[in-house]
Parts: structure tokens; sequence; C-alpha cells
């Protein structure tokens, strides 16, 4: 297999190599602390063997990725919510159990994986916790020094996290956007490798492996004899917009290997004070839907962003094969949050019961014959505090 970025706004292909993150000519239009253009995809060609690339075609050579167990995280069948809720096919992606307990470690592991293949020493990124905390787990068993840059403001258990796995913390007095920038300018100075989300192609691109587990685990449920079958419906926990494009590149790939015929709908699910795409997808024709940024107030710290870095390709690929939006208040996020704990016994943190609760909120105009898959993507326990909201407990 041949790999390279290209960039889908304008066409221009480039090496994967580090250093090179966004197309030369589509970022010269970028502002700083807003959505970036100009952000590339990685594309393949040649013919890819299953047993001689690995389960899902990545641009980073197996022997490359560290010794830490990623992905292949388990879709549930969770029977008493398809019994109250009336969809016999809803299905619950579970990624808070991956090693650092969230949906981030599938970027992590591509770039760590990419770091070790090209001889790089130290990455550095920004986040609102989870990537932090996920870069530093898949980094520890990597050998690999990472630096993070986080707000004060997150939840103490992500900070925690990053402190146990040996990474230092960077803590920033202010939001996700301006620790986004101190991260890049850190970056440029030393010349390490960023693994800022949707800035550096490989975040999306590692967060694509969940589409062939899902679509390969439903083809198990479904009696397909073995064969892929994609869900009708995906329910994305969505703020800077990676996973949801993430989620939609593993569905495009699939469709290009005949693996499955037909795209899912993919639904945004986003908090009303963090909404910016599902703004977005509603904006005039010929304005620039990002134009506008609107200060994020939500208890969803994971998909809180005041603008999304990868808003313009997220909305691309949302519009290309329609895909939808939802918005739900916090108030519906915690009680999504407990319903699907206290009814499936899986607890996961609000931006990942965000999901749950987009769903929820629209189950009434989805026929409930068809396959319904939520993906929850963090872990409750890393932020006890807003879940102790949600039951009425004081921590």
């Amino acid at each position: 297999m041949n790999w390279n970025y290209r960039c889908p706004t304008c066409g221009a292909e480039y090496a994967i190599d580090p250093g090179r993150y966004l197309c030369g000519a589509c970022s010269a239009a970028n502002v700083p602390g807003k959505a970036l253009r100009g952000v590339l995809e990685c594309v393949w060609s040649g013919t890819y063997d299953q047993s001689r690339d690995g389960p899902v075609p990545l641009p980073v050579p197996a022997s490359f990725f560290p010794p830490i167990p990623v992905g292949d995280t388990p879709l549930w069948a969770p029977d008493r919510l398809r019994a109250e809720l009336g969809f016999p096919k809803l299905f619950l992606k579970d990624d808070t159990c991956n090693p650092s307990g969230s949906y981030k470690d599938r970027a992590s592991y591509l770039v760590a994986a990419f770091a070790r293949q090209r001889g790089v020493k130290e990455i550095a990124l920004a986040s609102t916790g989870n990537a932090a905390s996920s870069m530093a787990a898949v980094g520890a068993a990597a050998g690999l020094k990472i630096t993070v840059f986080v707000p004060a403001t997150a939840p103490i258990a992500k900070r925690v996290q990053v402190l146990q796995y040996g990474a230092e913390l960077r803590e920033i007095q202010g939001n996700y956007d301006l620790a986004f920038d101190k991260s890049l300018e850190y970056s440029a100075e030393t010349g390490v490798l960023s693994r800022n989300t949707a800035y550096n192609p490989l975040t999306i691109e590692g967060k694509k492996t969940a589409s062939f587990e899902i679509a390969r685990a439903l083809g198990a449920a479904s009696g397909a004899g073995g064969k892929a079958v994609a869900p009708d419906h995906v329910f994305v926990p969505t703020g800077d917009g990676v996973i949801i494009a993430g989620v939609i590149r593993g569905f495009e790939d699939l469709l290009k290997l005949g693996a499955i015929a037909k795209m899912p709908i993919v639904w945004a699910a986003q908090a009303e004070g963090s909404s910016a795409i599902a703004r977005a997808m509603s904006a005039p024709a010929g304005t620039d839907p990002f134009a506008e940024t609107v200060a994020a107030t939500t208890t969803a710290d994971s998909i809180s962003v005041d603008s999304p870095r990868n808003g313009y390709y997220a909305l691309e690929k949302l519009k290309k094969y329609g895909g939808k939006a939802v918005t739900v208040s916090d108030e519906e996020i915690l009680a999504a949050q407990r319903l699907v704990s206290a009814k499936a016994g899986l607890f996961a943190e609000p931006s990942s019961a965000c999901a749950f609760a987009g769903f929820y909120k629209v189950r009434q105009t989805i026929d409930p014959s068809q396959s319904v898959v939520v993906m929850l993507t963090g872990s409750g326990l890393k932020d006890i505090k807003n879940a102790a909201k949600a039951v009425g407990a004081t921590v």
C-alpha cells in the first residue's frame, strides 16, 4: 500500500512526514483561534490485504505500535435500554475500556507509532483532559516524552492521570483554545511533534478504527457470514469534530473496500453550550459557517470548544453523506448519563452521554427497526464532580 496526505479542498498531495500538518496553500487563510482550513487526510492506494496490513489500513506498519491494548472495544447490546425505548437494534460502542478510559487512545496510538517509526522522541499537545491523559498513557508505553497544555479547570482526575503516566503537565489559565495556541507555539519553538487534534492529520486517521470494529461486530451479530455490516445510524459526541470525522473516514474506507453497501446516517451530538458544528449545518449558503465564535459553556468538558478546529473538514464530511446534528442541554446530558448507567451498567462521562442524549431526543424520528450505534467515548470516572450532580451527591 502507498500512503500520502491529501488536501480535500485543493487536491494538493504531500508526503506523510514529521512537520507536515496542514495544506501549505489552504492554511494560508487560517486565523488564530478559528477553525482550521487546510486540514489534510490520509489516503492510500494499492491493494489492502488484511492478513498482511492488519485489521484496518493505517499509514504505519504494525511493528511500530507500542505494547498497549488500544481498540477492539466491545459493542454492547443493552437489553433493558432496548426494551424501554423500543429499539431492538440499539448498540453502545464502549470506548471507556481503552487503556486511559477514552476514545482518544485510538489517535494517540497511531501518533505514537508514527513517532517511533520516524525516531521522534517528544510529542506535545493541547487538551481539555482526555487527549492529554490518553497521549500520556500511550507515550508511557512507547517510551516517549509527552508535554501537555491543559486548562487549569480540567477535571482533576484527568490531570492526575497525566501526572501518573509521567508526562509534563502545563496548566493554562484559560480555555482549550488558548491551550491549543500555546502548544503550537511550543512545537514551533522546539520542533517536537504536535499531536494537536485536527492539526495533525493522524489524529483523524487513528479514530477511524472504531468504524471497522462496529461494522465487523454488526456483521457477526446479524449472521452475515462474517461480512461487515454498516449500522443505519451512528451518534457521535462532537466538539472539535475530529472523532466524527474519523468515524466517517472509517466508513469511507469500508465503502472503498466494498465491505459495506452504504454510509450510515452519522449524527453530530453537541451540547447546546458548545454547538458550533450544529449551527454551521444550517448556515446560509455562501457564508462562512464558523465566522462567529461563541464562548462555550457546558458540563461536558471534553466537547467544550469555542471554535472547532476541525470544523470545516467535519462539516464537509457530514454534508457529503447526509449527516445530521442534534443539540441537547446539560440537564439532558446528565439525565442520559444516569439512564445509561442505571439501565445498561455503563458509566460514561458527560461528553459521551451527550451522544446518548442526542439519540434519546430524536428517537421518535427514527424507525425503531433500524440499527443504532451510540458512541460512548470516555469513562464516567474521569469526571466524578459532574457525575455527582446527576445523582444529587456531594463530592
